[in-house]
């Protein structure tokens, strides 16, 4: 008998596509606010324009390659151009359906990379970039975990994107930021954030974001959904007050940008694990991970690595210590059967685990560097220096986020007074 749709699993990944989409634009003031103003602009485009260009390489290319059936390492072109995805049920829910809330995690996943070269790389070489890498590195990477590839029949536990989106996308980002290279005054002056309410702001949409994205990933309403919602409202919460007595002990101030930073910490650090393991190892995950993402952020602003807003150090750090800590703290009790880590007698699924991390970061890191090198020899990869001066919101868009005269009026026919 052939699967039947459910009105309710339905309904519920209607709301999550919606509520992931909202993430790349949340995500845009994320990072706007903790730039600066000249580039508070270019930087919400950066964001913005992966719901066009990845948006359309995925549903193009992207999601044959991601879930296409052709090997245990790549889909096939079954699906390309949207050819055979309909109105059937793909499990409980319209395979159109599945295919439009998978591509918002390809096209969230693109825009983290932004992080690591706001401010001096270049926005045509950039668009081209991360319409290149959701297919070249990103699709190949989710068929892996989720498309019947290699690491799923391994047994490597992912329930929404930790290895997939997140250390995917920061190593992608060092590759980026090391090839792209460092802004032409960072660390000779102070780079200040230019509107810390913007980036609390998008902190707060992307925790409700975040509920489609980890919840949705159950793929239906139901105890899964429930227990990943749950766990996804507990892990930041003990990540935030862990950050911030981190902070009241090292310089005895609670930022904002240190709140926003663990918040987005956390959610990272529970995505792999959000509907495998329990509540209170939620809460457990979310603080243990806020310690090694403060300190490799403190220690990445002493070298010469500009990675403008940290990427590496929330999304790659606290991707790796959520996905390790789900091959210890998973449990058969709550997960339906997934499987046990370490804690709970399966000591090979953090094996697994270390496995899934290493194989995406050789690969993501590979793909990437050739993608950057092809275009480098094609263009120029970072704006010119009087153009990075003068700032990137003007000089890649001719706008610019705030006006600079103030008190001129534009009449008709172009001139001010």
């Amino acid at each position: 008998m052939p699967p039947s749709i459910s009105p309710a699993d339905t309904a519920w990944l209607l709301i999550s596509t919606a509520l992931v989409l909202m993430m790349t634009p949340a995500l845009g003031f994320f990072y706007g606010g903790m730039v600066r103003a000249k580039n508070a602009l270019n930087t919400l485009m950066m964001s913005f324009s992966a719901l066009g260009f990845v948006g359309l390489a995925w549903a193009f290319f992207g999601y044959s390659v991601a879930f296409g059936h052709a090997s245990r390492w790549c889909g096939g072109g079954e699906y390309f151009f949207l050819r055979g995805v309909g109105l059937e049920a793909q499990g409980t829910i319209p395979h159109v359906l599945f295919f439009a809330y998978q591509g918002t995690f390809a096209i969230i996943t693109a825009a983290l990379i932004s992080g690591a070269v706001v401010e001096r790389m270049r926005f045509g070489p950039y668009i081209a970039f991360i319409a290149l890498w959701s297919l070249v590195v990103y699709a190949p990477i989710a068929h892996w975990v989720w498309g019947g590839g290699w690491l799923g029949k391994l047994g490597a536990l992912d329930f929404a994107g930790g290895t997939v989106v997140h250390i995917n996308a920061a190593s992608a980002a060092f590759v980026c930021a090391m090839v792209v290279g460092a802004r032409k005054d960072y660390a000779r002056q102070a780079i200040l954030p230019q509107n810390v309410p913007f980036t609390l702001l998008g902190a707060g949409l992307l925790w409700l974001g975040w509920f489609g994205f980890n919840a949705g990933s159950a793929l239906g309403a139901n105890r899964s959904a429930a227990l990943a919602f749950v766990n996804t409202m507990l892990a930041p919460t003990a990540t935030l007050v862990v950050w911030t007595l981190l902070d009241l002990t090292r310089t005895k101030k609670a930022t904002a940008i240190g709140a926003a930073s663990g918040i987005v910490v956390g959610l990272v650090a529970i995505t792999p694990a959000a509907g495998f393991i329990s509540p209170l190892s939620s809460i457990v995950l979310g603080a243990i991970a806020a310690v090694p993402s403060y300190f490799a952020l403190l220690y990445r602003a002493r070298t010469r690595l500009d990675d403008s807003l940290d990427v590496i150090a929330a999304h790659g750090v606290g991707g790796i210590v959520g996905a390790l800590l789900t091959g210890v703290l998973a449990q058969k009790l709550w997960n339906g059967g997934a499987g046990n880590g370490a804690l709970y007698g399966d000591v090979r699924q953090l094996g697994v685990q270390a496995i899934a991390i290493i194989a995406t970061i050789i690969y993501s890191v590979a793909g990437t560097f050739v993608i950057v090198k092809l275009l480098s020899l094609v263009t120029n990869l970072r704006a010119e220096t009087r153009d990075e001066g003068m700032g990137l919101d003007f000089s890649q868009h001719g706008e610019e986020a705030y006006s600079r005269g103030e008190g001129a009026i534009l009449l008709l026919d172009g001139r001010t007074e």
